[in-house]
């Protein structure tokens, strides 16, 4: 069943409790109206609405080839001039790739980080003192110095004793220095194993023991996990750390014969070592080829033990060629960069700019906005110091972006809550005929989008499907492009892409340049591609970016790959819907799958994508017994609603979070909640969970229980709260 998907702002039956605020939206509406009629002509003119709906619904994809149980589409995109360039120039490989970016980009500035002028303590209201940076301007690398640098660090690991085809680890969080270190390792065909830097313990080690490496990228912050590692890591003989800006790194209390060495000592080796002239541009000694492994990525294991993914030089170039055709660059544009690079999605999309020309601003959860944690006051967070104009997300940081938007909105008064809805549905209004509202952006939203900085046009959201709804709130209040793709590790991160003039939402567009992609029948699921109105099926992806398999597991590579019709193809084991100008859209996954007792089948995975929209919910994890007639789920709330919630119940005030949490009356309001907004949604009845479990700790990557791009890990969260899904069945 396709949901029907409110906004979050807008309910058309609701009224002002005011009648003077009523009063001052009719004179609103009235002075629009007038607006509207008086400037329509020109909008008409100017905008051209009839060529951005033409743009809009122009066919993106064909059918190739068609049986009676799969369908093959083709892109229909042309390659940009992008595209066109790095055939011409014949890049093959990342080394390639950055020569030739350095070649024509030369003096541009490429990195940046974020100058940290001291830490100091800043006294709360409350008492309490917290830790604060003072910051600085950005520092940056132009392209001569990011290529020299990289070159020298690769010279270095050599001197270290690392060795060309031999696995080296980058375990470290997002910042220049791993996108140095990578691309230092690829001027020596040394292949990078990618850890998140949110791993736990056992999974850090199980990937360095899998890819028997001697030598360890890492972070001053997360030097001091490999004390308690090293013991389970037999093979590590040394650990290079990225330093920190004010403090310095502790490297004692390591065990007996490991070698501790800086980042920057390092680089100082590959300056002075004979290698470095083997690897200057002319060297072909130590050049990779398009075949050989540049990276071996772990997935971030949300169906159990993280896999291996081994990716080519030719892997990496089809995904930057396919973005390249995908993602429109200008002269001016800025990315800021903070998604962890140890997922191919943000790897691939930082190196984009990097070919072009794209200057890359770093920054941290912890610094980006000037209300972030660790932003003193008067210090600007990174966002609005850098300006960026693209951003790369995932749909759990847009989903907050929204309810934070949605949450300012409820408090900003009667007047001013009661304009901004109107001004929102104004918009979504105009936008939906092909229009936009530049006198409204700039009187009411400009304030929403000067939170990142002002500049903001594009946003590219990737890793999981993102609601629709949050889709259309983001792209209206930060009046900016939102594009949707589709990808997985195993293809690089290529699949689908959104057209950038596509204006729908809930979709992940046509197949991306290059790739193929099928839609087979999945009879269990009862999804075929006779089905009407679209077909539907197993999504398999074929092309130059599939991968050449797991790492050491020939028998999960030979269940989930195939080699036919002269191409690698990856089963991916979503089930994709196929529209009418050849775009997809994710509709289930196999095993987010559960028949109940009456027979109905339950798609977890979209039923939590539509509760997630809910504002009380932070994050949840649907569960569905195949004994049982009903569904039950595990919420982590958002903390602010449900303590408003609780006082609206007449519940104890300041009780603790275990105890309160645990108040049947609150567990009751949040199912009633939960039970309007799935109505809302379209959701059947027995989608909608008949018993709620409020959960206190707030999921991270740390505790297990999500991925590092945010993905809820089902299985070890049905384990955690084994005995809570137990008691919510029994009541």
């Amino acid at each position: 069943m396709t949901s029907k998907h409110t906004n979050m702002f807008i309910d058309e039956n609701e009224t002002p409790d005011s009648w003077w605020v009523s009063a001052v939206l009719r004179t609103i509406r009235t002075v629009a109206f007038v607006f509207d009629v008086i400037t329509f002509p020109i909008h008409l003119l100017v905008q051209r609405p009839w060529r951005k709906r033409a743009l809009s619904r122009r066919i993106k994809a064909r059918i190739i080839s068609s049986t009676e149980n799969s369908i093959t589409i083709s892109p229909l995109t042309p390659p940009c001039d992008l595209h066109l360039r790095l055939v011409r120039d014949g890049v093959t490989t990342m080394e390639g790739m950055l020569r030739a970016a350095t070649q024509r980009w030369g003096q541009r500035p490429c990195l940046g980080t974020r100058a940290v002028l001291s830490e100091e303590d800043e006294p709360q209201p409350n008492g309490r003192v917290f830790k604060k940076f003072k910051m600085g301007e950005y520092i940056w690398r132009t392209y001569a110095d990011v290529e020299r640098e990289a070159r020298e660090f690769g010279a270095g690991l050599r001197a270290v004793g690392c060795e060309p085809r031999r696995n080296v680890v980058i375990f470290a969080e997002t910042r220049a220095e791993w996108m140095l270190a990578a691309h230092g390792c690829f001027t020596q065909s040394i292949p990078v194993v990618t850890i998140y830097a949110t791993l736990g313990d056992e999974a850090i080690a199980h990937g360095i023991n899998e890819t028997e490496v001697s030598t360890v990228i890492t972070t001053h912050d997360l030097l001091p996990k490999f004390k308690k590692i090293l013991a389970k890591t037999p093979k590590v003989e040394t650990i290079i750390y990225m330093e920190d800006q004010l403090k310095p790194t502790d490297t004692q209390g390591f065990k007996e014969g490991i070698k501790i060495v800086s980042y920057k000592n390092v680089v100082e080796l590959g300056r002075e070592s004979k290698i470095a002239s083997m690897c200057s541009p002319g060297a072909e000694s130590v050049r990779p080829g398009a075949a050989d492994t540049a990276i071996i990525m772990y997935t971030s294991g949300s169906t159990g033990v993280p896999k291996g993914v081994l990716l080519s030089h030719r892997n990496m170039l089809a995904t930057l060629k396919a973005f390249a055709d995908a993602i429109p660059i200008y002269e001016g544009d800025v990315l800021m960069g903070f998604l962890p690079l140890a997922h191919v999605f943000e790897l691939l999309a930082e190196n984009l700019c990097i070919i072009g020309g794209v200057p890359i601003g770093y920054s941290t959860p912890l610094t980006m906005l000037d209300s972030s944690s660790k932003i003193m006051k008067g210090t600007k967070g990174d966002a609005t110091t850098l300006r960026p104009t693209c951003i790369t997300t995932v749909p759990l940081i847009m989903d907050r972006i929204s309810k934070g938007i949605t949450d300012k909105v409820s408090r900003s008064g009667e007047l001013a809550a009661a304009v901004f809805k109107w001004s929102y549905s104004y918009k979504q209004t105009w936008m939906r005929r092909g229009y936009d509202t530049p006198v409204l952006d700039y009187l009411i939203f400009r304030k929403v989008g000067g939170l990142l900085g002002g500049r903001v046009r594009l946003m590219i959201s990737g890793g999981a499907p993102l609601s629709p709804d949050t889709h259309l709130q983001v792209k209206i209040c930060l009046c900016c492009s939102v594009v949707a793709g589709y990808g997985l590790t195993e293809t690089t991160s290529c699949g689908t892409v959104m057209d950038p003039h596509d204006r729908s939402t809930g979709r992940v567009g046509a197949p991306a340049a290059g790739a193929l992609l099928a839609l087979r029948d999945w009879d269990e699921g009862n999804y075929r591609v006779t089905n009407k109105p679209h077909p539907q099926g197993e999504i398999i992806i074929g092309g130059d970016c599939v991968a050449e398999g797991y790492y050491k597991n020939p028998q999960k590579t030979k269940e989930e790959f195939i080699d036919a019709e002269g191409r690698r193809w990856f089963k991916s084991g979503d089930i994709g819907e196929l529209h009418d100008d050849g775009c997809i859209k994710i509709i289930d996954r196999k095993k987010d799958l559960v028949k109940l007792q009456a027979g109905e089948y339950v798609s977890l995975g979209k039923v939590e994508a539509e509760l997630k929209t809910c504002p009380i919910v932070e994050n949840i994890c649907v569960y569905g017994d195949s004994s049982k007639s009903h569904t039950v789920a595990l919420v982590v709330p958002n903390a602010p609603r449900l303590a408003a919630l609780a006082q609206r119940l007449q519940l104890p005030a300041g009780a603790d979070p275990p105890a309160l949490y645990a108040q049947p009356a609150l567990e009751r309001a949040v199912l009633a909640e939960l039970a309007e907004h799935a109505r809302k949604c379209g959701l059947e009845k027995f989608e909608v969970p008949a018993a709620v479990k409020l959960c206190t700790e707030v999921w991270s990557p740390d505790m297990g229980l999500v991925t590092a791009a945010f993905k809820i890990k089902r299985k070890d969260i049905q384990e955690r709260y084994k005995e809570d899904i137990k008691r919510m069945y029994a009541s």
